[in-house]
């Protein structure tokens, strides 16, 4: 498997984010940019042949930027910590990330870090920003899912259920609340790895909670399509299939199954030929990546 890109949902601001990031993170890049069908109206109301979807390479992990529409809304539900190795750079990325947003949580020092902040900024993603990096992580950048409101609690189970489910995973260390810190037992912080990428896990005792939702996702890129009929069927199991190729697991985490022939297909083909494919698209759950490669080549 070619590893997990999470995905972030935007009105119409995919461009813009994407060039706000690749100037704050060093290393980054636009890797492709695809658009929308130009023959027939999409899901999204965009107009056609806008762009639909930007992959960025951020600080060595790959990202999507999505042009999807106002029907959901990024929140603190799934943040970024981003690993700093000076307080000039956490200064830095910390300022550029907090001009036009929100800061959730103040530049200082905190029992856990000498430098660090929790910021929404102006496109609503959410980065904690933090001098230093635990043993053993690799990622400048490395997700984190909050489990509050109804799925308060499950950390632990979720970790448990992705290190189970994907390949070169595994539970790293787990620390729970004290009693005198909050609910105790609770997961005030735990790292995993999925699919060999570094992530992390909390239960957050946050009013008003937060819930996962479509805004962001993760998604699972997949080699064949015995691939994407395992993890399709692993990750819904408990959950709600959705839209072509996403779903909602038993947490409630968004995830999209997504055969790397489909995206090598859209930068190979002519406007008509991706046009046929995205048409087909429209009418599955899981990808079928015969019946896509079919639509593509017809013609």
């Amino acid at each position: 498997m070619n590893g997990i890109a999470p995905c972030l949902w935007f009105d119409d601001r995919a461009e813009e984010a994407a060039e706000l990031y690749t100037g704050i993170f060093p290393g980054s890049t636009v890797r492709a940019v695809s658009r929308f069908p130009e023959s027939f109206d999409n899901p999204s109301g965009k107009p056609p042949g806008s762009v639909m979807t930007v992959e960025l390479e951020l600080a060595g992990l790959a990202f999507t930027a999505l042009n999807g529409g106002p029907q959901f809304t990024i929140n603190p539900s799934i943040s970024f910590f981003v690993h700093t190795e000076t307080s000039e750079e956490t200064d830095r990325i910390f300022a550029a990330l907090a001009d036009g947003g929100s800061i959730l949580m103040p530049l200082q020092e905190y029992p856990w870090s000498e430098r660090f902040a929790w910021v929404q900024d102006r496109n609503g993603v959410s980065w904690q920003v933090i001098l230093g990096r635990r043993e053993g992580v690799r990622q400048t950048i490395v997700p984190c899912l909050m489990f509050s409101g109804a799925q308060h609690g499950r950390a632990r189970e979720a970790m448990q259920r992705y290190s189970e489910l994907f390949d070169h995973s595994r539970l790293r260390d787990v620390a729970t609340y004290s009693a005198d810190e909050g609910p105790e037992g609770m997961i005030k912080h735990g790292r995993f790895v999925v699919a060999g990428q570094d992530f992390v896990a909390m239960d957050g005792h946050v009013d008003p909670p937060f819930g996962f939702n479509e805004a962001v996702s993760l998604q699972v890129m997949c080699e064949d399509q015995p691939e994407v009929d395992r993890y399709w069927a692993a990750l819904s199991d408990g959950g709600e299939e959705g839209p072509c190729g996403w779903l909602k697991d038993r947490f409630g985490v968004s995830w999209q199954v997504v055969p790397t022939a489909f995206i090598e297909l859209t930068k190979r083909g002519d406007a008509a030929a991706n046009d046929r494919m995205f048409q087909s698209m429209l009418g599955m759950k899981k990808l079928d990546i015969a019946a896509l490669r079919a639509a593509h080549e017809r013609g």
